[in-house]
């Protein structure tokens, strides 16, 4: 099995490691600074490199049971060394992303107590949907102003494993109507936002809320009774 460094260190950008095995798609990986996606969250693209070669990562797919770095690889080995390189850029701005989802997650759950019905994103634009009866503009503006308050009073983000039976004693630790974590899972990874927020999460996230720069909800809708959606985007501060 693929050891994921992104689980462990976001922060990560590139590593050595070695080929473990070649498919007509792309590459196994002995390990891997790629995420390889899920949560709503896309998977990381990049590049391998060995020797005076370079190739693109288009992106991380599940093939079989294998995590595969998808590429051209037919110049690859198994056994190979190589390095592999994340686009640090389009990652960071993925991790704001998902950080600023969470905090839109926590706000609504602390003050309105409702569950997240689906979600999704792309680099510094997502969209969260909810189960509400009703949602208006009064609603999206009463949202945004704890929003601002979150990500101003830079609140520590913290990452933790922790074995399945005390994970769930942790109240609310599911934040979604349909619980999506397989029961096959048995050490959970924690995403915590002190003072504000805790979840079963697997993506990537920034260390603190003041680096994820500005978050504007740019549109509120209904997708059916009791499901309402709000939009987001992220911006960088502006002075």
């Amino acid at each position: 099995m693929t050891k994921i460094i992104a689980h462990y260190d976001a922060y990560k950008k590139s590593m050595e490691t070695t080929v473990k095995g070649i498919l007509p798609e792309g590459v196994e990986l002995e390990s891997t600074v790629f995420y390889p996606g899920g949560g709503g969250q896309p998977s990381d693209t990049g590049t391998i490199k060995f020797d005076n070669t370079v190739l693109p990562i288009h992106g991380v797919k599940r093939i079989g049971g294998q995590l595969i770095h998808l590429t051209e690889g037919s110049e690859l080995k198994a056994g190979q060394i190589i390095e592999g390189v994340i686009d640090w850029e389009r990652r960071y701005q993925l991790m704001r992303t998902h950080t600023a989802l969470h905090i839109l997650c926590g706000v609504i759950w602390r003050d309105f107590g409702v569950q997240v019905t689906g979600g999704n994103m792309k680099a510094l634009a997502a969209r969260m949907d909810f189960e509400l009866p009703e949602m208006s503009a009064d609603f999206a503006t009463a949202v945004q102003k704890a929003i601002d308050i979150e990500v101003a009073l830079e609140r520590e983000i913290k990452v933790k494993f922790l074995p399945r039976d005390e994970a769930f004693k942790i109240p609310d630790l599911i934040r979604t109507k349909i619980n999506l974590l397989p029961p096959n899972i048995q050490e959970v990874r924690i995403v915590e936002i002190v003072g504000l927020d805790i979840q079963a999460d697997g993506g990537t996230h920034v260390s603190n809320t003041c680096e994820i720069g500005q978050i504007k909800i740019v549109g509120h809708e209904s997708k059916g009774k009791g499901n309402k959606r709000l939009r987001i985007s992220v911006e960088d501060l502006t002075n």
